[in-house]
């Protein structure tokens, strides 16, 4: 199984469609809990469906169980949270949530979880990740940077 990442920060429109379409993905799974900002440009909820089909033959699929709660996002970003504590709160979610026993490996399969951040290293695409991954047997990541 193979399992993308990718960002959409500092990323045109056209570096974000072609990395996507290079790299085979096949769904394109928006894993962020705000998805309709007006700060998020091409890549707002209704937009970026639009574009994935019609540029690259992309579903976009959207599951907010692979989502922080707003509390913790807030917790990080409003009040300048510690990653340590955000990433240890966010794995517990997933664990209660057990996302991998709700989430089609179908979908994950050449899937490609988004978000905004530029760098996974900090970001919770990096973490639902390795987590399915750690679930799951034989799935490879590539984070599309």
């Amino acid at each position: 199984m193979e399992l993308f990442t990718i960002g959409f920060t500092k990323k045109s429109a056209k570096d974000f469609f072609t990395k996507l379409k290079a790299a085979g993905v096949r769904h394109l799974v928006d894993i962020r809990l705000n998805n309709t900002s007006q700060l998020a440009g091409f890549a707002k909820k209704e937009d970026l469906a639009y574009f994935l089909q019609e540029i690259g033959g992309i579903e976009y699929v959207h599951l907010p169980q692979l989502a922080p709660t707003q509390d913790i996002l807030d917790a990080y970003k409003q009040q300048k949270g510690d990653w340590q504590t955000y990433e240890t709160q966010f794995l517990k979610l997933m664990r209660e949530r057990q996302v991998e026993n709700t989430v089609s490996k179908a979908i994950i399969d050449r899937g490609c979880l988004l978000c905004s951040e530029e760098d996974p290293s900090h970001c919770h695409r990096r973490l639902v990740a390795e987590y399915l991954a750690a679930k799951w047997s034989n799935v490879r990541i590539t984070h599309l940077v």
